[in-house]
């Protein structure tokens, strides 16, 4: 073992009575303690910018209220192949509208434009999004089959939300242009 650099630290009360409870509950040396601490802080220090701070919250708003799942991609995409032939797929079809638009009801003191919905959505793996301009969106899909599942999902709920969108499609990209005049807000 290599000899340790010896650092001299010094804590008001509060702080040094944190490090004792920390370093007593963990059982180990209070310098064990700040080793752990400082490992996890550069680790984690990625926390501190405001795109990754947006996308953990909207991870906790959708897992800490039990309304949504982690589900791999790979299980995602074998549901809709599934889907997609299935005697009962006119049905989902007809239901997958009729949440997006309850989505629109539940998420509507929430989400207050249609590029933070697509930005929710892409929290949710959905795609990657990239905005070419002011209204205008690409939506790089994970793949081709959950196409028709987003594109169906935005336009019902922006139609919920008042919102004029052309969504044009190409093999594994949504482009979303939001028109003018909102009608609702």
């Amino acid at each position: 073992m290599v000899n340790p650099t010896r650092i001299t630290v010094a804590f008001d009360k509060t702080t040094a009575d944190l490090l004792e409870k920390i370093s007593t509950e963990a059982q180990v040396s209070q310098s064990e303690t700040m080793r752990r601490a400082l490992k996890f802080y550069n680790e984690n220090k990625a926390l501190e910018d405001p795109a990754t701070k947006k996308k953990i919250h909207a991870y906790l708003d959708m897992l800490l209220t039990g309304e949504h799942i982690i589900l791999d991609v790979d299980h995602w995409l074998m549901f809709l192949r599934l889907i997609a032939s299935s005697p009962e797929k006119e049905t989902f079809w007809k239901e997958h509208k009729e949440v997006a638009r309850a989505h629109w009801e539940q998420l509507k003191t929430k989400v207050h434009s249609p590029e933070e919905m697509l930005a929710r959505l892409e929290v949710c793996n959905f795609y990657r999004l990239t905005k070419n301009a002011p209204n205008d969106y690409t939506l790089v899909l994970v793949s081709e089959i959950s196409k028709d599942f987003i594109r169906i999902f935005l336009e019902e709920y922006f139609g919920a939300m008042g919102v004029k969108a052309e969504i044009k499609e190409n093999l594994t990209k949504l482009r979303v242009t939001v028109k003018p005049g909102l009608t609702k807000f």
